[in-house]
């Protein structure tokens, strides 16, 4: 995406004024050149066809205005005219970002492919703010501006001016309605406080998405934002809309498996292990080879072995309780299986389109024999948590998001027990030496949790909480030396899916054991007014921390078919 920045002679004189270069004047580029990829339909051709408009992602830049103060950590937004567009091509909106990291984004410019019906000019402009009033630090006053459509289109974007006079009305242009899908707020971008308001004629603004995402959903993002007052719970304007990829052919510009392979070895994390655990991840295959066991309800004193990739397993269904998984019955067995096997350990690729098939999820499942026991802090002291945490049975991913239009890595997902969150490419750790691509994840002692930095998560809060320890050590999982494309639905018959994919049930046993003897245990250690605090943290934990049921495979999770969870 090459993110370029052009300032007028005037803005480069205020920037060289101030004492400390903002983040935002750093450019950021991926540590080394985005590779040639493998040649296919559609992929990394620059353009995408969405049947009657074409976009191409424009990642160039000229600063309109922009503010230093508000927004994340204090430091202000800048706002972006997206420039040089490519002949044909019109811009739908400007871009925007925080201060508090380099530039790194883009904005959609759309071709019309019909007669001149799917894009037309805006009628008017409407002033939705002003910064005259505003007294923080800026550069020169800012005007935002909504387009105002004509009957039959929507606006994609809000376009910024550093005078109080309106944009020319061929400056951007609208998008008939049936070609546009509803949007919503993403992420916040700035505001004049330090947090989003909640005033009812407060002011704030946000990035967009659609509001409708997964492998079936037709919504485009554009890289525009919305700018409204009103507090945190404003609706989006009704006239502001995100792109719709109506090409009958939608899957043209998705990698096919030549590409996919490309583009993983080039972006392949690093997974760094904490330096004290014990329970490692292995291949599915290597688990199953060494003794693990297929129960079935009412049957549970004949368990089966399991056939070299699942080919015995139960397929399709429902988690209905009838199947689980569980260690091998012979205790030398079991101890050694539970640790698992680093140099079988494989990554399993998911792979499918985002974002109406203008990006490309290739989502990361590592598979772990066992789940090891939480540990907790409770305010000077670190204690173990027994057998709370422990579980058989442990699946977590990264996604990578790579961009259809050049191929480039532009955010990664790391998946954090129920949840998890995207990082941007600019604020992530590369490593691998030299001009490695390849970025870093930090996988949590015992329950392996994945953290784009290293150091202590706590989950909870007032100082009581679930540890969550990472740090970088020897024991590495360089997920290139191991990995199988298991899915692609887009894909057809190019990919035959493992009989394990497809196992829909428990990959653990339900552990019954008691909590409250448990937590009476660790009680014992805590000074008198630590034990009230302790206990009524504990009572709030999800069940997935006590480890009460067998976890499902990744086919059974909802971003298998939808976005992940934020």
């Amino acid at each position: 995406m090459g993110n370029c920045l052009t300032l007028s002679p005037s803005q480069t004189r205020d920037v060289s004024k101030k004492s400390k270069a903002l983040p935002i004047e750093t450019i950021f580029k991926l540590p080394s050149p985005i590779p040639s990829w493998p040649q296919g339909e559609g992929f990394a051709k620059g353009t995408i066809d969405l049947g009657d408009i074409e976009v191409s992602q424009i990642s160039r830049f000229n600063k309109v205005w922009s503010t230093h103060e508000g927004g994340p950590d204090n430091l202000g937004a800048t706002f972006f005219e997206p420039s040089p567009i490519p002949e044909g091509f019109h811009i739908l909106g400007y871009y925007s970002q925080p201060n508090n990291k380099p530039l790194f984004g883009w904005a959609l410019a759309a071709k019309d492919n019909t007669n001149g019906s799917a894009l037309t000019q805006p009628t008017d402009y409407a002033l939705v703010w002003s910064s005259e009033s505003l007294k923080i630090k800026q550069d020169g006053n800012g005007y935002l501006w909504l387009p105002t459509a004509p009957d039959g289109y929507k606006a994609a974007g809000f376009v910024v001016t550093d005078s109080p006079e309106k944009p020319p009305l061929d400056k951007v242009r609208c998008v008939r309605s049936d070609l546009t899908e509803p949007c919503e707020v993403e992420s916040w971008l700035w505001g004049p406080g330090q947090a989003p308001s909640t005033n009812a004629d407060g002011f704030d603004v946000y990035s967009l998405r659609p509001t409708n995402r997964g492998t079936q959903a037709l919504g485009v993002r554009v890289g525009t934002f919305v700018a409204r007052t009103g507090g945190t719970s404003a609706p989006i304007p009704s006239t502001l809309a995100c792109l719709k990829n109506v090409n009958p052919n939608k899957y043209s510009s998705m990698p096919n498996l030549t590409q996919i392979d490309a583009v993983f070895r080039a972006y392949s994390p690093l997974v760094y292990l904490h330096p004290d655990e014990k329970y490692l991840p292995s291949s599915v295959n290597w688990y199953f080879a060494n003794g693990a066991l297929l129960y079935k309800k009412g049957e549970e004193s004949q368990p089966v072995g399991i056939e070299p990739n699942g080919s015995n397993l139960p397929q399709g269904g429902a988690n209905d309780g009838s199947f689980w998984l569980d260690l091998p019955v012979d205790k030398n067995a079991k101890e050694r299986v539970k640790k698992g096997d680093l140099s079988s350990a494989q990554v399993y690729l998911h792979a499918k389109p985002m974002l109406g098939s203008t990006f490309t999820d290739l989502a990361m499942w590592i598979f772990y024999p066992f789940n090891g026991p939480a540990r907790a802090k409770v305010e000077f002291l670190n204690i173990s948590l027994g057998k709370i945490g422990e579980h058989i049975g442990d699946w977590e991913h990264l996604t990578l998001r790579v961009s259809n239009f050049t191929g480039e890595l532009w955010i990664l997902y790391f998946s954090e027990h129920s949840k998890g969150k995207w990082v941007e490419a600019s604020e992530l750790e590369f490593g691998g030496g030299g001009s490695s691509d390849k970025p870093v994840a930090y996988a949590s002692l015992n329950g392996h949790a994945l953290y784009e930095k290293p150091g202590l998560v706590l989950q909870g809060s007032g100082g009581i909480g679930i540890r969550n320890d990472t740090a970088k050590s020897k024991i590495v999982m360089d997920t290139a030396k191991g990995f199988a494309v298991v899915a692609g639905e887009y894909l057809g018959s190019a990919i035959t899916e493992p009989p394990w994919v497809n196992y829909l049930r428990k990959w653990g046993p339900k552990i019954d054991y008691d909590t409250a003897e448990e937590v009476k245990k660790i009680e014992k250690v805590l000074p008198g007014k630590l034990k009230s605090a302790f206990e009524k943290f504990v009572n709030g934990l999800p069940d997935e921390i006590f480890g009460e049921d067998g976890p499902t495979g990744p086919k059974v999770k909802a971003s298998w078919s939808g976005d992940e969870a934020i």
